[in-house]
């Protein structure tokens, strides 16, 4: 909303020596939003004049038309001769009034004027457009010619307006009031202790029968309707300067007399109009929601076809307009063929959420709809035609038609009862009764209060006793943004100033600290990290595209998604079943860019529908929710399990001066789900596995005990080469992804220090060999059955395949086996006891023989 002083001073009595500055931080600190204070004219010096075109010349020989003019300029050259100015332009004539800078005089950007000789003549002087002047854009696209009532040799610095400031609020959608010149008033005459002379205050005559006959066939979407008509107007009336001036400041273009002033009172009042020419509207004006298949072609020359959402205004042939934001073509006034002489003047109020969906619909914002999706003051509705019609009546020499229609549904004022403390507890700052009053009194609430209370009150000296001084608050029509007590408690802080409220910490109240789910994320993400993983946040959605290129089964329960009803992209609708997808989305991303060698991890949340959930009541808003009703919100909710994945692609381990790197293969996939599994206190079982998007012959999946039962907690290992090439990754990518909730309930809450043995330590290595579709960890199983207290770790350091030595089909497996005792140190037959009780049961379970 762009907001000239001079119009502003109007409203309200501002200090003769208050900036744009000053003003600015008084509404800054009022809640408004003022960007910029724009300095119009600020480095314009005359003379600038009012001149009357005496000769023009036409000079020929050039590539474009020039002429040659005299212009009586008055004394402003000092003289009273004609000025001789060459001149471009072809918009005027002989006998015109227009606009004449004269040399020695400096125009907006620092573009001094002297005389000087062009096209063979000497021009003293410049003839003038608005663009010239930074007046904006006033569509004549050409020198400015000035009604002939202004005497020759008038100051046009002071004429146009040209000096002024201007300052540009951005309003924020629950103050829309402030979309106008009387809202804005309203805010500075509160900043500086001034009245207001609020231009809605009218004398308006009641409704009768004689009005434009007027039908709402929707009453909720428009609760008002005031139809005025004026009829005998000048159809060569044109907009005088000071109202094309403030339309122009105020970031509008002039149009005609009857557009331009209803523009003018939206700017002035808040309320939008619209001015329909009575000759083009057939029967009386209607109020209804449009038609399956209708259509419309709006001011703005595009046909629409409307949704029977939307709110429009008809006559007896159809759709004249889109209601409360774009008028019709069939109806508009046309200034290009002067023939409209009786205009309808519409004020009406519409319902915000019906406007604000269909301007979005059509993609059709405008100056009206901005207003009304924001709340217009319906009150304001009667006063607002009357004034368009008195401006008209004034300028265009038209005469007030006696008949006024009022359409208006029946409504109640809202009222809010609050505390009278309540601004003071919600600010920690005693402000008092009397105060928490005045302030609302001054944005135009209505006060009452228990005057009992009130007097036990002073009684107390000046605090409520008992807790029972409450306000009943009567809500002014232009705030539709109060709606509760915190509302009030809010207006009441913000003109008492921000600034004022002490900087002051919340105390907390004691807590239970993090609980054991959330203590094992974060566990988890340190140990990835120092693994040297990096984090990569992904959205959580998903689209059928992802799910083929990770080759799942049409049976796959991770097809089986939860669909947004408004997403943010067609192509991802639904929340994500696997974190697969994000992560080698990026990590495609980072190859593409240069980075080969990549290790990304990420936790959080995956959505399994069961099919069983069910639509959730709508939940109360005048009450907290019962225990039941959250329940059953929750039940509507799919499973959200939490997860954590991995992926890797290039050197796991970089080359250097200290030896060869290494690729990241499977087993670092694996080994990142043993280091997730040790956080959560499990070591999970490892089993060869077949499952998509992994590689059937490297992919593993990863067990643990949960509650009583071996459960599948995850899979790990390389992607199939379909899907590295289908996803465009890098060759043999692998990926991990375990369930952190299975794994929470596997392991241990508390996370046990390893205990330390100050004895030392026995090691023993032993070579086994098995079939080679014996699983390693089934072999490592066994041998830390075996092994008993003593064994304190075990590694498989390596494996063996030579069908010469071992014979077909056979494997061998090397292990280290170190025994700890924790109150003595270990003798060679006990640590050889326990190995060869390891060997044994190894033997009994998976058929292996030491290797001689």
């Amino acid at each position: 909303m762009r907001v000239p002083l001079s119009w502003l001073r109007e409203y309200v009595d501002l200090p003769a020596t208050e900036t744009g500055r000053d003003v600015q931080a008084k509404l800054i600190s009022a809640g408004l939003e003022v960007e910029t204070v724009e300095q119009l004219g600020a480095d314009l010096k005359g003379p600038l004049v009012v001149g009357q075109v005496l000769t023009i010349e036409e000079l020929e020989g050039f590539k474009k038309p020039i002429r040659f003019c005299t212009v009586d300029v008055g004394q402003a050259n000092g003289t009273g001769e004609p000025q001789e100015i060459v001149c471009g332009a072809r918009n005027f004539a002989v006998g015109d009034k227009v606009v004449v800078v004269l040399p020695g005089a400096v125009l907006p950007g620092g573009f001094a004027i002297a005389a000087r000789k062009t096209y063979g003549k000497t021009s003293h002087g410049m003839i003038c457009s608005s663009d010239e002047l930074g007046m904006g854009d006033d569509g004549s696209h050409g020198i400015i010619v000035l009604p002939p009532e202004h005497e020759v040799g008038t100051d046009a610095i002071e004429l146009l307006q040209l000096v002024d400031e201007v300052l540009d609020i951005a309003v924020t959608p629950d103050r829309g009031y402030c979309l106008s010149l009387r809202g804005v008033a309203r805010e500075a005459a509160i900043a500086y202790g001034r009245p207001l002379l609020d231009p809605a205050l009218l004398d308006v005559p009641a409704p009768n029968a004689f009005g434009y006959p007027v039908q709402i066939a929707d009453p909720f979407g428009c609760d008002r309707f005031t139809a005025r008509t004026v009829t005998g107007l000048d159809p060569e009336a044109r907009s005088p300067i000071w109202l094309q001036r403030r339309l122009q400041k105020a970031g509008m273009r002039p149009i005609s007399l009857a557009v331009d002033i209803t523009n003018y009172v939206m700017l002035e009042l808040g309320q939008p109009l619209h001015a329909y020419d009575r000759s083009r509207i057939e029967g009386a004006i209607g109020v209804r929601r449009a038609e399956r298949g209708e259509k419309l072609t709006t001011l703005d020359g595009a046909t629409r076809t409307l949704s029977t959402d939307d709110l429009v205004i008809t006559d007896d042939r159809g759709p004249i307009g889109l209601a409360g934001v774009m008028g019709g073509a069939h109806t508009e006034i046309d200034d290009t063929e002067g023939t409209t002489t009786e205009v309808v003047i519409e004020a009406a109020h519409f319902d915000p959420v019906s406007i604000a969906r269909t301007a979005r619909r059509h993609k059709l914002s405008s100056e009206a709809s901005r207003r009304f999706e924001r709340g217009v003051d319906p009150q304001a509705a009667s006063a607002a035609a009357q004034r368009t019609v008195d401006l008209l009546v004034l300028l265009a020499g038209g005469t007030a038609d006696a008949g006024v229609t009022e359409v208006v549904a029946p409504s109640a004022p809202r009222t809010i009862t609050i505390p009278a403390d309540h601004p003071d507890k919600v600010a920690g700052v005693t402000y008092g009764r009397e105060t928490v009053v005045r302030r609302l009194q001054q944005i135009g609430c209505d006060v009452q209060g228990n005057a009992a209370a009130w007097n036990a009150s002073l009684r107390g000296g000046g605090r409520a006793t008992g807790g029972k001084d409450e306000l009943i608050v009567t809500v002014p029509s232009w705030r539709p943004d109060l709606t509760d007590p915190n509302d009030l408690a809010e207006e009441v802080i913000r003109l008492e100033g921000y600034e004022n409220l002490p900087s002051t910490l919340p105390r907390p109240l004691p807590g239970h600290g993090l609980t054991d789910r959330q203590r094992l994320h974060r566990r988890v993400g340190r140990a990835l990290a120092g693994a040297g993983y990096v984090e990569a946040l992904n959205y959580p959605f998903i689209g059928e595209a992802a799910l083929d290129q990770l080759g799942l089964d049409a049976d796959d329960p991770r097809r089986t998604v939860a669909t947004l009803v408004n997403p943010l992209s067609d192509e991802e609708p639904a929340l994500r079943t696997t974190l697969l997808p994000g992560l080698l989305g990026a990590l495609r991303r980072n190859d593409g860019r240069g980075s080969h060698d990549l290790a990304l991890f990420e936790t959080g949340l995956v959505f399994r529908p069961t099919g069983q959930e069910e639509i959730p009541a709508r939940l109360p808003a005048d009450r907290r929710p019962t225990g039941e009703e959250l329940a059953a919100l929750d039940a509507a909710l799919p499973h959200q399990p939490r997860r954590v994945a991995v992926v890797l692609a290039g050197a796991r381990e970089q080359a250097g001066w200290w030896g060869k790197g290494r690729p990241s293969d499977w087993a670092d996939a694996v080994e990142a789900a043993r280091l997730v599994a040790r956080e959560a206190g499990v070591e999970p079982t490892v089993r060869a596995d077949q499952h998509a998007p992994w590689h059937p012959g490297r992919c593993a999946a990863l067990y643990a005990e949960v509650d009583g039962a071996e459960t599948l907690v995850g899979h790990a290992g390389e992607l199939h080469p379909r899907v590295v090439k289908a996803m465009h990754l890098p060759e043999r990518t692998c990926a991990m992804e375990v369930d952190l909730d299975l794994l929470q309930r596997a392991g241990e809450a508390l996370v046990r220090a390893p205990r330390i043995s100050t004895f030392p330590v026995a090691t023993q290595d032993v070579a086994l060999v098995v079939d080679k579709p014996v699983p390693a960890a089934e072999v490592e199983a066994a041998l830390r059955e075996g092994a008993g207290e003593l064994l304190e770790s075990i590694r498989l350091f390596d494996v063996y395949e030579n069908a010469e030595q071992l014979g077909d089909g056979r494997k061998s497996l090397a292990y280290a086996l170190r025994f700890r005792a924790a109150d003595r140190t270990l003798t060679v037959d006990e640590a050889t006891a326990a190995r060869e009780a390891a060997v044994a049961l190894a033997a009994e379970r998976t058929g292996a023989v030491l290797r001689g």
